[in-house]
């Protein structure tokens, strides 16, 4: 028989942690299919006069593991982080590090221009940069007698 220690502030550990979860697990429909996140990645959206510049964190993925797309203005960013195999011999008595499929979504106004996107990698941010587009201006049609 084993002893387990008793914690009276489990539960609320369990629901710091699901708080601190930036978007924590969601479900999004995409191709029919039902793509499932473990984590989601911050991400700050800036805007200058020629483009609007994302910038995700996503520190130890592979740039190999990430997919930009962009479909009917909406702009995706999945991919992957794996995780590191622990043992015992490590010594962990934490571990915090999200692990798994990461999945964002924005929608992108009608300025943007889809054909121009670039995206780079660079110490565990990716930056995704969209230049705009002229954007056909509304005007007033006079009706003729």
């Amino acid at each position: 028989m084993s002893l387990t220690r008793y914690n009276p502030w489990s539960v609320f550990d369990q629901l710091q942690r699901e708080l601190n979860m930036p978007m924590g697990k969601f479900d999004s429909e995409e191709n029919g299919n039902i793509a499932t996140a473990n984590w989601a990645p911050a991400v700050d959206i800036k805007e200058d006069e020629g483009a609007f510049i994302l910038l995700a964190d996503i520190p130890g993925v592979d740039p190999d593991d990430i997919e930009v797309t962009m479909d009917k203005g909406v702009l995706t960013i999945k991919g992957e982080r794996h995780s590191e195999k622990k043992t015992e011999e490590d010594n962990y008595k934490r571990v915090e590090r999200q692990y798994g499929v990461f999945y964002r979504r924005f929608t992108l106004p009608d300025s943007a221009n889809a054909e121009g996107i670039e995206a780079k990698s660079e110490h565990g941010v990716l930056t995704i940069t969209i230049p705009k587009q002229e954007v056909a201006q509304s005007r007033r049609i006079s009706v003729t007698k």
